[in-house]
């Protein structure tokens, strides 16, 4: 497992091969070994692998060929619908549809979908998360059928790989790691830690191809503006708010 974390790579292209139903199993039964809040595991897991289903999800994904041509697309959603099932049937009104109860089903759900990752990639399988879910989490759940109390969070694409990409950058840990409590980063904290990173040449490479003086304004003019922000953020909160009746 060691050496599964530390190469993590994001596949987008994979093999037309099938996948073992015990290899699937394994991949479920390590997320749900996740921590949660309560051992209340407040998330589902959807499953998709028809050709139908996935054409339907794809629009919603920005049509990133992954999600067709992935054997398997893990949607991972904050789940309180289930939970206040029981609560009900045993008698007792379940108190669950505020917003802690979204964060802490927000958290449960990404933990368990972190796990079903590290399963997958030691089994062999190449896996990619889609942020694209919450931007239209909405649209997602009426394909899924979901009921209230059931929103998408994230979603993992899996198969055998047909790449082989190399490792994305990351931060050193001194950027990430904060002794007792957190020291605010300085101007020459900030050059350091991303120095490196700036300096790869496809780095710069990108930031030639967009056509502007740094990779921080390809990341605020061109991946994630203020526009795009502003109305997925508005669309994402309005559907949570509409689903666990805030």
């Amino acid at each position: 497992m060691k050496n599964v974390i530390k190469y993590h790579k994001s596949i987008r292209n994979f093999q037309a091969r099938p996948i073992d139903d015990n290899i699937i199993l394994k991949i479920v039964k390590g997320a749900i070994r996740g921590s949660n809040t309560g051992n209340m595991q407040l998330y589902s897991i959807i499953l998709t692998t028809q050709p139908k289903i996935k054409e339907q999800l794809m629009p919603f994904h920005f049509n990133q060929p992954m999600v067709k041509h992935a054997p398997l697309v893990f949607t991972f959603c904050a789940d309180i619908n289930r939970f206040s099932h029981w609560c009900k049937l045993r008698g007792t009104e379940p108190c669950y549809d505020n917003f802690l109860w979204f964060s802490s089903a927000l958290v449960d759900t990404i933990i368990a979908s972190e796990n079903a990752c590290v399963v997958a990639e030691s089994y062999g399988l190449g896996t990619c998360f889609l942020g694209t879910t919450m931007y239209n989490a909405k649209e997602i759940a009426n394909v899924l059928n979901l009921p209230k109390g059931v929103v998408p969070v994230t979603t993992m694409v899996a198969g055998y790989p047909a790449e082989d990409p190399d490792l994305t950058e990351r931060l050193p840990y001194q950027a990430i790691l904060h002794f007792e409590k957190y020291r605010d980063y300085n101007d020459s904290d900030i050059n350091l830690y991303y120095s490196e990173f700036e300096n790869l040449q496809k780095i710069k490479d990108i930031v030639k191809d967009n056509n502007l003086n740094n990779l921080a304004e390809v990341f605020t003019q061109r991946r994630y503006t203020k526009a795009d922000n502003e109305n997925f953020s508005k669309k994402y909160l309005d559907f949570v708010k509409e689903s666990f009746n805030i």
